[in-house]
């Protein structure tokens, strides 16, 4: 197992009751975004909306406003792949996740499980 439930249930819980959650956009979440809808001005900055568990494989999901209202589809992004300020209230929480499914994730590829 990469996230240990007993952490990860009441991140969610604090992350849903504390959104919008500022977050900024990684130079790799961008070019990836950009890939898949070119039509879209990518920010440095935006807002995690809502947040998904998608079970062990996929850990938590964030949903990005990347392109606003009119968007013509939704960004999900692992939150793997964010960052944010250190002012954002659950920012250790978050990086104590992030630093902890990695870890797991190169574990798990060193070891030729996938």
């Amino acid at each position: 197992m990469l996230d240990d439930a007993r952490k990860t249930e009441p991140l969610m819980a604090k992350l849903k009751e504390s959104l919008p959650i500022p977050t900024n956009v990684t130079p790799y979440l961008a070019r990836e975004v950009a890939k898949q809808s070119p039509d879209i001005s990518i920010p440095r900055r935006c807002n995690v909306i809502d947040v998904i568990y998608s079970g062990d494989f996929g850990g938590i999901v964030c949903c990005l406003d990347i392109g606003g209202p009119d968007t013509k589809s939704a960004h999900f992004v692992s939150i793997t792949h964010l960052i944010f300020n250190r002012n954002v209230p659950l920012a250790r929480e978050i990086e104590a996740y992030q630093r902890h499914r990695i870890k797991k994730l190169k574990q798990q590829r060193s070891s030729g499980y996938n």
